[in-house]
């Protein structure tokens, strides 16, 4: 695997959850890089695996075996308080969940991590993320006056605040309306081709898929297909396949041997 321009990879991940007959193995053997300066979509059915997949590459849950890798920083190699200073300098998450401290305003929501790091915020950086994120006239209002979308688009840019090598997105506009949601969408787009970031998102929603470069589909645990330049209607069309009995029998073999990535 080239991992020279992979912000995030996981190499034969493995993740079981109980022992004996409770035992499930949630990720089974996935390899998969996720390309530098990319927007890359997880999907697949209802425990797949990809929330899995999410928080092991993020490094909020730890493998039962294989590797996960921040940039050129195995997560394995570091310990816990290691661990929770790369999570806070070089990663960033967008829940469904807004999570905003609902005393502090905008502005100091987006800057919450870097203040609580000790950290000088890089202003010109922060100025244009504002400007990504549309928040300029809201900047000094607190989060019960805006919106369900305009909270979500203040989370992303507390995401993006510290200059992450990656940002994770976990069902990011679940609690979101169509049209919120899609702003939500185009706004992680933006970030990742105006401002060079790179994002990873895990969606059941077809729509919200069609707006990465890519889309990675896991089935029982394992990496299935990928997808470059998704549609909405072809990745429904995917979507349906896996949740068939024979989804993974109805996949040409050269998808599952060697994913490039």
């Amino acid at each position: 695997m080239n991992t020279a321009h992979t912000a995030a990879r996981v190499v034969d991940a493995v993740k079981v959850y109980g022992s004996g007959d409770t035992e499930v193995r949630a990720l089974d053997g996935v390899t998969v890089g996720f390309p530098a300066g990319r927007f890359t979509a997880i999907m697949g059915p209802s425990g797949s695996g990809k929330s899995t997949l999410m928080h092991c590459a993020a490094g909020l849950d730890a493998l039962t075996s294989g590797s996960a890798a921040i940039g050129g920083t195995e997560l394995s190699s570091l310990d816990d308080r290691r661990l929770t200073v790369l999570r806070r300098d070089r990663v960033g998450f967008v829940f469904q969940a807004f999570n905003l401290l609902p005393t502090l305003t905008v502005a100091e929501n987006i800057t919450l991590p870097l203040d609580l790091a000790g950290a000088r915020a890089d202003a010109e950086w922060i100025d244009a993320l504002v400007d990504v994120v549309g928040l300029r006239d809201r900047l000094h209002h607190r989060p019960s006056e805006l919106s369900g979308g305009q909270q979500q688009r203040v989370a992303v840019a507390r995401a993006f605040a510290s200059r992450p090598d990656v940002v994770f997105a976990d069902e990011p506009t679940g609690n979101l309306d169509s049209r919120s949601g899609a702003e939500v969408l185009g706004l992680l787009a933006r970030a990742v081709r105006r401002m060079d970031r790179t994002v990873v998102m895990v969606t059941h929603d077809p729509v919200a898929a069609a707006h990465a470069d890519e889309v990675v589909f896991l089935a029982d645990g394992r990496l299935v297909d990928r997808m470059p330049e998704p549609t909405a209607e072809r990745v429904l069309d995917r979507m349906k396949a896996l949740d068939g009995p024979r989804a993974e029998a109805d996949i040409p073999e050269h998808h599952t041997q060697g994913v490039p990535s």
